[in-house]
């Protein structure tokens, strides 16, 4: 295997794809890399893909949002590889987390670069995220938000959907179970976090970072829809686990059962049910990254 080499994997449906695959391509060439240049095609059939690439490259980059690295990270995982990160969907969580600019020429000089990173990654059943898992509102803003929408209006998209679904949300009766701890809850938005950032870059934890070993999760309980508004600037900063009406808790696995089985989303697709087990893989993918700032 020759260093330096890249199976690039391009979303052509996302929103930033610009001109697609080719001129991507050239560009990290540019920059040093042989490339192999693929469609992403069906992420089901993604760890095939890569498999059949592992001794050929010693890098997987990615372009697309969180939902396409979502569903990415196990084949990636699997095959012992370097994840590299275009950031080219709407909202781009999993880059911002990992201070990867949205600039397609300075993302390319870091997916071709050497500086490497490890990250937790969470697992809800038996699905990888990056970013989030959760049930409630957000899978109903997910079940909602039309992949036009996205494209036209990218994060504005989030918004307006929010604000639109949020008039029928329904409590769920849920049991939140964790190490040293439990939460009997009749809840609206249950979020569990491996990164900071989802969404409409809202934030899990003002203090979530996504190589804590740990996963943060925060549990909304609300009466009437109208108090919802009233956490919206919370849950930009990440200051919500101050609030009355929101419960948190912090580990690095959550058993959740409801009283019926809903749908859980994870980096903003839906994924499995409950009830369903939340866990952390500590420092499991290693991604090429800017250089770790320091912390306090």
């Amino acid at each position: 295997m020759m260093a330096g080499t890249a199976l690039l994997l391009l979303n052509p449906g996302a929103r930033k794809a610009g001109g697609g695959r080719v001129e991507i391509a050239d560009a990290l060439r540019e920059r040093g890399l042989a490339v192999i240049a693929e469609s992403l095609g069906d992420p089901a059939g993604l760890d095939h893909r890569i498999a059949r690439h592992v001794r050929t490259v010693d890098r997987v980059i990615v372009g697309g949002g969180d939902g396409t690295l979502g569903a990415a990270a196990r084949p990636v995982l699997d095959a012992g590889l370097c994840l590299g990160i275009l950031p080219l969907g709407t909202a781009n969580n999993v880059a911002r987390t990992l201070g990867i600019p949205e600039d397609l020429d300075v993302a390319c000089d870091i997916a071709a670069g050497e500086t490497r990173r490890r990250i937790d990654v969470g697992v809800v059943n038996d699905r990888c995220f990056l970013t989030t898992a959760s049930f409630g509102l957000s899978v109903a803003i997910t079940e909602s938000l039309s992949r036009k929408a996205k494209r036209r209006w990218g994060t504005l998209a989030y918004v307006l959907t929010a604000a639109r679904v949020v008039r029928n949300a329904h409590p769920v009766r849920a049991h939140i179970r964790w190490v040293g701890g439990e939460l009997h809850t009749r809840t609206v938005q249950v979020v569990v976090g491996n990164g900071r950032y989802y969404g409409s870059a809202l934030q899990v934890a003002e203090d979530a970072e996504i190589d804590d070993h740990a996963l943060d999760l925060y549990s909304i309980e609300v009466r009437h829809w109208w108090q919802l508004l009233t956490l919206g600037p919370a849950l930009k900063r990440g200051s919500h686990g101050r609030r009355r009406a929101v419960q948190t808790a912090r580990a690095r696995a959550f058993e959740i059962s409801t009283a019926v089985p809903v749908v859980i989303d994870a980096d903003g697709e839906l994924a499995t049910h409950t009830p369903a087990t939340f866990r952390v893989l500590p420092g499991a993918l290693e991604v090429l990254a800017p250089p770790e700032p320091p912390r306090d």
